[in-house]
């Protein structure tokens, strides 16, 4: 069948108005990705941004070619559980990439306070 992602599901903030000091007011929808890969990071991968961000990395994200998603610093669900994007995704040039996807995006564990 060769190599293809899941649709998971990804946290779109929309401005819905404005409050009584004319700030911008933010709505979330949940909108579905489909055929994103889902990969474990290496163990390099994990010591590096723990050190950089002190974030704990737990899956990488292959986003297909053509998405045009906002994914920094927002959520993603999948497997069942939620998680927080890690700031901005890496991307490669469209054409220079043989595969379906361009963008790496990473993600770690939501826990709510």
């Amino acid at each position: 069948m060769g190599i293809h992602g899941i649709p998971i599901e990804l946290a779109v903030k929309t401005q819905t108005g404005t409050d009584g000091f004319n700030r911008p007011i933010y709505g979330t929808t949940w909108v579905t990705v489909d055929n994103v890969l889902i990969g474990q990071p290496s163990t390099e991968e994990i010591t590096d941004e723990l050190n950089i961000s002190g974030k704990r990395l737990d899956y990488l994200l292959g986003i297909p070619k053509g998405d045009t998603h906002d994914w920094e610093d927002t959520q993603v669900r999948f497997f069942g559980q939620t998680y927080e994007t890690i700031g901005a995704p890496t991307q490669g040039i469209e054409d220079m990439i043989p595969l379906s996807w361009n963008k790496k995006v990473k993600v770690m564990r939501y826990e709510q306070s």
